[in-house]
């Protein structure tokens, strides 16, 4: 993806998710939860022509920085998110849930 069409990521509180929009258009977003100082990531949607240009990864790393920032836990339950952080180790201080093996944050 070059520069002129680098996706865009907001927080858009009011509907509980990080988008990614590209030109003014929404090209993807992860959907969240913020309970008792966690962030759950359930849900990530990046629309088909967007497919493959990195906006899946960036919003994952959106959303791991919006919760270092917050000082929030995160719980990965997309699948895509988890196997995103799976393969990042350098999330896993923030963590919480990872697979047995896997270092993952303390409750």
């Amino acid at each position: 993806m070059d520069s002129t069409h680098a996706p865009q990521l907001t927080d858009v509180e009011a509907d509980q998710r990080y988008e990614a929009t590209i030109d003014g258009e929404v090209a993807g977003y992860i959907e969240y939860v913020i309970k008792y100082g966690r962030l759950a990531l359930i849900h990530t949607e990046v629309l088909p022509e967007h497919e493959g240009q990195g906006v899946g990864g960036g919003l994952v790393r959106f959303a791991i920085a919006e919760a270092r920032r917050r000082g929030l836990r995160v719980i990965p339950t997309c699948p895509f998110v988890r196997s995103y952080v799976e393969s990042h180790p350098e999330t896993h201080d923030i963590v919480i849930g990872m697979p047995p093996g896997q270092p993952s944050a303390t409750r």
